[in-house]
């Protein structure tokens, strides 16, 4: 009878020691936002070194990664003091971590300021000036510096319909049940057109941005208050994007000009 007994409280002791050791092997997404009393906390890079991914956080600090219980990940920008955060059960299970950062001061023991002995001649003193170096994130090598920042729009989308809708784990499984209901009632497709929306605007405000207003009022003879209605009448042909996505700036404009002729005719305009 001993026996039996110590054969299943071994059993039970290893049953309990696989799940244990499951939970903290198996990835999951831990998402957090980084805080700052008075420094900007968008591209910071957040990096696991167990894994040797990284991400780099949006312009509200909020950030993604993908990690294990008792990982560790590092935050560091170049106006920030290096954060070591280690990834515990009670930040594994919550899913969830708010990581305050303090700002990195260089302290001179003491600044002197010369005269540049310029001369007016522009060619002559930029050639006897030394340029400070680049201290952006590309510059730097900062993993993910080149990935674009995701819109407001875009980052509730991906809240709303990531992932599967099905996860397996071993012999069970798990329902995606927030991308199920958001499917189901519209939302999704709700936030999809919210960002071709902010897509097509971005567009329309880099053609307006690319081309001063008296190219449109001289040339296309189209007033500044007719620009948007313009815009939008030029989006609906097939070309559009097409010659966006090209950036010949010469095709383009000829686009322009023979869409802005019909646009005249059609509201009376000549």
């Amino acid at each position: 009878m001993l026996h039996s007994n110590t054969k299943a409280a071994f059993i039970a002791l290893l049953s309990i020691g696989n799940v244990m050791y499951a939970q903290e092997a198996r990835v999951k997404e831990i998402k957090g936002r980084v805080r700052s009393s008075d420094k900007d906390v968008a591209g910071i890079a957040v990096q696991n070194i167990n894994s040797a991914k990284a991400v780099i956080t949006d312009a509200n600090g909020n950030f993604s990664i993908t990690a294990k219980n008792n990982d560790t990940l590092v935050f560091s920008a170049v106006q920030f003091k290096k954060k070591v955060i280690h990834i515990t059960t009670d930040i594994y299970n919550s899913g969830f971590i708010v990581v305050p950062l303090e700002e990195f001061v260089n302290k001179l023991d003491e600044v002197v300021v010369r005269p540049y002995n310029l001369t007016g001649d522009l060619n002559q003193d930029l050639n006897g000036l030394k340029l400070e170096k680049d201290v952006s994130a590309e510059a730097l090598g900062l993993p993910n510096a080149s990935v674009r920042v995701i819109s407001q729009s875009e980052n509730k989308l991906h809240d709303a319909d990531h992932g599967k809708f099905v996860y397996l784990y071993g012999l069970g499984f798990a329902i995606n049940v927030n991308k199920i209901l958001n499917r189901l009632s519209g939302r999704t497709k709700m936030l999809k057109k919210r960002v071709q929306l902010d897509e097509n605007y971005e567009v329309i405000k880099g053609v307006e941005e690319e081309y001063i207003d008296s190219l449109f009022t001289d040339h296309l003879k189209i007033s500044r208050n007719q620009y948007h209605d313009f815009m939008y009448y030029c989006q609906m042909d097939s070309d559009f994007y097409n010659l966006v996505k090209q950036d010949d700036e010469l095709k383009f404009w000829e686009f322009l000009i023979e869409k802005s002729k019909v646009y005249r005719q059609n509201n009376n305009m000549d």
